[in-house]
């Protein structure tokens, strides 16, 4: 998959599958998306997730999925997803797990390309439903949020540690 949209300086955003030759600018950018959200995961945890979307990429069904976005060659961003069952449809609903696009780009395109993207590639496994979370503080991407998607009132729980 490799599509490209128009960005404001004038280059292009190319949006592709990721690759294994992708794995370090892939931790580069993962790491960004982790510390902006104060959290950190463990070396096995940067392996498995990279093996699996290596996995999902290939076809391999219920593994995730990740997304490239680039701009003049330079990864700036990056999507994870997955498609899963959902007890209320017959076909897959996908989840958007990850969205992180450089500070350099925000607002610029790239992450809007990047969820178009899991939407295009939604359509084409038919699944009806994308869906993902923020936290409410993260305001510069809720504006995006706000303009490609629809806010729900669902609050999230989680069992306690």
């Amino acid at each position: 998959m490799s599509s490209s949209a128009a960005h404001k300086s004038g280059s292009d955003i190319t949006i592709r599958f990721l690759e294994p030759g992708d794995e370090t600018e892939w931790r580069r950018l993962w790491t960004g998306y982790l510390e902006f959200y104060e959290s950190t995961v463990s070396e096995d945890v940067y392996r498995s997730s990279f093996d699996r979307m290596m996995q999902g990429n290939a076809g391999a069904p219920n593994e995730f999925r990740g997304l490239l976005a680039l701009v003049d060659g330079k990864p700036v961003g990056l999507v994870h997803y997955v498609f899963h069952r959902h007890g209320w449809k017959i076909e897959n609903v996908c989840y958007l797990q990850d969205l992180y696009a450089d500070p350099s780009v925000r607002g610029t395109g790239v992450g809007r390309a990047l969820i178009e993207a899991v939407y295009e590639k939604a359509d084409e496994e038919g699944c009806p439903a994308v869906y993902w979370m923020t936290q409410e503080f993260n305001k510069t991407a809720r504006q995006l949020y706000d303009r490609i998607g629809v806010l729900t009132p669902f609050i999230k729980y989680n069992r306690p540690s």
